[in-house]
């Protein structure tokens, strides 16, 4: 018998994941809350590959223009992104991840504009273990520290491929400084809107001159590919200096370095970004619109206490995750259904909800556009602007639509096992067909 009422261990699975599963429902549902947040947040326990299932009897399928690469075709990414919301035992992983992405938000279509289409794809979504130069692509990067060190994301994210491109960090010179990545890693990464000024904007790009892109490897072998470099001819070596502390002891200034070592600057400016308060609390709100509740004002108790943890544990997202799905305000009745369903949270948990057999997640991805969501492919550097943006007509029809679609596939398949089968035996037979076909 469960422990966990079926409302509560479904709410805490709508928000840790997309949804349950009946699998996930018996699992989540024999343990109490602290015990099913422990499970979450520490997903590692759980061995699974879940890319290994694509293409076998039972999952939903994937379809394929010749060879499924999803290394290389973005299709062929999001096809494997949702199989594995829909299939993965690590839905905790996958949920940050979203989050991650939408924080971060990175496009497809100028990476691709600037490299190429398959060169987009693969720094957007290459798994390193299948790539011939070992490419990651930046939604892996984030996947694999979904519940990381924030310190760490934000360094790894300065020196990803596809942010390099996506905010001009390419083109950082010391002649001529470029200042999107610098204004956007205060402004949308760390500290938000009020928390910086425009010099510090200019010192930022300076910080960055010289974080760049080489590309290396053979082309015969597939290779060849672009990552971060420093080149130290292009830093900009005088001392930065900030309106927010930089260092332990309130020190403001980045000191000038020689291009060598010019480097440690943006190590300096990221350390210290992590460490700002402002940094926690900005951290802490998306968390609350995105995890708790989108309605009214932010929960200032809520914010207060995430913050902390945030800084008590050095920027840890597994501590912080922890303290907010164990959160009063996450677990409150008045929270179950206090935020708008995205479009692809709408289209995975319909799948765990009404079944995929005969279904490819492929068939989700117009809809999915329709409904305004194109994964790896948000409007602006902004991200989604979710909440009731969602629902407009359009995008209403097309969620009607999707469950009809979804519906009606799932309607004939049943129908067709059925008849194929002693199900229609007796109506006791058919019942029980049903129940144990459904998800």
């Amino acid at each position: 018998m469960a422990t966990t009422p079926d409302r509560q261990i479904e709410h805490l699975l709508r928000r840790a994941g997309f949804g349950a599963r009946p699998d996930e429902l018996d699992t989540y549902g024999a343990m109490s809350i602290p015990q099913a947040v422990d499970a979450l947040v520490n997903y590692e326990r759980v061995s699974t590959d879940v890319d290994a299932l694509i293409g076998h009897a039972g999952y939903v399928n994937v379809t394929t223009r010749g060879q499924f690469a999803p290394n290389t075709t973005i299709v062929d990414s999001r096809q494997r992104w949702l199989f594995r919301m829909l299939h993965t035992d690590r839905p905790l992983q996958e949920k940050m991840t979203l989050f991650w992405h939408n924080h971060f938000a990175t496009g497809y279509n100028k990476i691709a504009g600037t490299l190429g289409a398959a060169e987009g794809a693969r720094y957007m979504a290459a798994k390193a273990s299948e790539d011939p130069g070992q490419v990651r692509g930046q939604i892996e990067m984030l996947r694999e520290n979904a519940l990381g060190n924030f310190r760490d994301i934000l360094l790894n994210i300065a020196k990803d491929t596809a942010m390099l491109v996506w905010l001009d960090g390419r083109l950082n010179t010391r002649a001529r400084p470029q200042e999107n990545f610098g204004r956007e890693i205060m402004e949308l990464f760390t500290v938000g809107v009020g928390n910086y000024t425009e010099p510090d904007v200019y010192a930022a790009a300076r910080v960055f001159t010289g974080w760049n892109l080489q590309q290396i490897g053979n082309a015969a072998d597939g290779s060849r590919h672009f990552e971060f470099v420093y080149l130290a001819n292009q830093h900009e070596t005088t001392a930065k200096t900030f309106s927010f502390p930089i260092y332990p002891d309130g020190n403001r200034t980045i000191p000038g370095r020689a291009a060598a070592d010019g480097m440690q600057d943006g190590i300096d400016f990221i350390n210290g970004l992590a460490a700002l308060p402002t940094t926690a609390r900005y951290l802490a709100t998306k968390l609350y619109r995105f995890f708790v509740n989108e309605f009214g004002a932010v929960n200032e108790t809520f914010v207060n206490r995430i913050a902390n943890a945030y800084l008590q544990s050095h920027y840890d997202m597994r501590a912080v995750m922890r303290e907010v799905l164990l959160s009063p305000e996450f677990l409150d009745e008045s929270a179950y259904f206090s935020r708008y369903s995205w479009p692809i949270e709408y289209i995975i948990r319909a799948l765990k909800d009404i079944g995929w057999t005969g279904f490819s997640v492929n068939d989700a991805l117009t809809p999915m556009s329709n409904m305004g969501m194109i994964l790896f492919e948000p409007p602006d550097v902004s991200g989604w602007d979710a909440g009731q943006m969602w629902f407009s007509t359009s995008a209403m029809l097309s969620r009607l639509n999707f469950a009809a679609q979804l519906a009606a596939n799932q309607r004939f398949n049943l129908a067709t096992a059925a008849r194929t089968g002693h199900a229609t035996s007796s109506p006791e037979a058919l019942l029980a067909f049903v129940t144990n076909a459904l998800p």
